[in-house]
């Protein structure tokens, strides 16, 4: 049975790398589903060993959040916040470096995809307006949401799960995490604002967005709902995943706001994702495969207990596969306090690398093509390169001074 297991996890790992399988009309989620129903069928896993390897409390969490991000964005909140940093005076330097910082503050709270999903049209319809190159504003956007959700366990789908498995707290990760993030973000603005230097301007046609207008009665309560969260993960005694459920049931029980609005945002498939590859993995640690790999790496001299290796390994993979994929095959590798906050950051800044690194790249590439603007995986690469690399040394800078023995082995 194990070499089954084996075939189905190479094959769904497989389409983690190439986005799909060949010559079928498959996503990622729809990979990791067909791998889930594939062991069911086999014979490899019971439905009941399915359903107890998915980490409901993860799903949970992940959902309550997305609900509260649909919030934000069905209130027009993410249209009035882009338009006021338009209206600020200064330099086009300027501008981008408030975009980087509104950008990375609302990832780190909400889920950093549904922010470049909002975000990224007015931003076009802004630069468009004052003869700017959108180009620099749409790299910096999507370097930043991936940057700034580092800075939180509920910034991106792999923090939530790394919060959710290590244990560790809100705020002693946010402590943790902040300095190589706002390092980094300055970093990115320095990077992007160099690049385009005296490079600013250019004339093209208005274009119109079309974004949801602002509701302060609904955008406020999305600001409430958020922050009575942030208070609950700081000082409450709920679980994460009850609490984020509670501040969503709360939102849906809206007498303007049908709850078909609010699901409409919810990203099912990387709810489905996630579940899919929670069985498959199940699967792989049950049948002893997992334990072999490590077992193997080790006697290659690949120890995952060491921070050198582990982070090395973690962008590499993050890059192969994905994030969230990667983040769940290391997990099991070490669950301390400092695997956490280097697993989390890692795999995160690994994200600005490529193009199809991250979904955040992904989405404001998609959404700027729908309005003339085409983010190449050669233009990001130019300013993905030089943000990551150097993102990724600050990051290893300053878990090396925080954790002097992380590159000791055991």
């Amino acid at each position: 049975m194990s070499e089954y297991v084996l075939a189905v996890f190479v094959v769904v790992y497989l389409g983690m790398i190439l986005g799909g399988l060949p010559g079928l009309a498959l996503d990622r989620a729809g990979v990791a589903l067909l791998g889930a129903i594939a062991l069911l069928a086999g014979g490899a896993v019971t439905t009941a060993e399915a359903w107890a390897a998915v980490d409901v409390p993860t799903i949970a969490l992940l959902f309550g959040l997305m609900v509260i991000s649909a919030q934000f964005r069905l209130g027009g909140f993410y249209t009035f916040v882009t338009k006021k940093l338009a209206g600020t005076d200064g330099s086009p330097a300027r501008l981008l470096f408030l975009v980087i910082l509104a950008a990375a503050a609302l990832s780190a709270l909400l889920a950093n995809d549904i922010v470049c999903l909002a975000m990224t049209p007015v931003l076009v319809e802004i630069c468009r307006g004052r003869d700017l190159d959108p180009m620099p504003y749409l790299l910096g956007l999507a370097c930043a949401a991936n940057i700034g959700s580092a800075a939180t366990l509920i910034g991106n789908p792999q923090n939530m799960l790394i919060g959710q498995v290590s244990g560790i707290p809100f705020g002693w990760y946010f402590l943790e995490a902040s300095p190589p993030v706002a390092a980094g973000l300055v970093g990115a603005w320095g990077i992007i604002a160099l690049m385009w230097r005296g490079k600013w301007r250019m004339s093209a046609p208005a274009v119109d967005a079309r974004a949801p207008e602002f509701n302060p009665w609904q955008s406020f309560k999305g600001c409430a709902a958020l922050g009575v969260l942030v208070a609950a993960f700081l000082f409450g005694n709920l679980p994460r995943e009850v609490a984020a459920l509670l501040c969503a049931g709360v939102l849906l029980s809206s007498r303007r706001l049908t709850s078909a609005r609010f699901f409409s945002l919810v990203d099912w498939p990387l709810l489905l994702l996630f579940m899919g590859l929670f069985v498959v993995n199940h699967a792989v640690a049950a049948s002893g495969l997992l334990a072999r790999v490590y077992a193997l790496l080790g006697a290659a001299g690949v120890d995952m207990t060491n921070g050198a290796w582990l982070f090395s390994v973690t962008v590499i993979l993050s890059n192969i596969v994905s994030n969230v994929p990667a983040v769940m095959l290391l997990l099991p590798a070490d669950t301390s306090q400092w695997a956490a906050v280097l697993l989390a950051l890692a795999s995160t800044l690994a994200g600005n690398l490529f193009l199809l690194g991250s979904i955040a790249n992904l989405i404001v590439a998609d959404q700027a093509a729908r309005l003339g603007v085409a983010v190449t995986w050669r233009a990001h690469f130019r300013v993905g390169v030089p943000v990551t690399l150097l993102t990724l040394i600050l990051a290893g800078i300053w878990l090396f001074l925080r954790w002097p023995d992380l590159g000791v082995p055991g």
